[in-house]
């Protein structure tokens, strides 16, 4: 079990990036949360198996077709033993 911190950059609010990005940790296995960041940016703190991670990384870098994504950042972190993906507000 991995657990990655990712931020995207790009025009990733306001396109349904959070529920596209769930809908495809959904569809992978993958657990975590995704949250809008005041910046513009995405935080998504996803946990899995290291090739289904490389998959949904994949997938996030595509984003929904009114996404833009410009930057994907990566960086791995302590698996915190989530159960399901959400959508967390702040």
């Amino acid at each position: 079990m991995k657990a990655l911190k990712i931020r995207v950059e790009g025009i990733v609010q306001g396109v349904g990036f959070r529920y596209f990005t769930r809908r495809v940790a959904k569809s992978l296995g993958v657990n975590g949360y995704v949250m809008n960041m005041d910046d513009g940016s995405v935080f998504i703190h996803a946990e899995g198996d290291e090739n289904v991670l490389r998959r949904f990384l994949s997938e996030i870098a595509k984003g929904p077709p009114a996404a833009v994504v410009t930057n994907v950042s990566v960086e791995e972190t302590t698996p915190e033993g989530y159960e399901d993906f959400t959508i967390r507000y702040y």
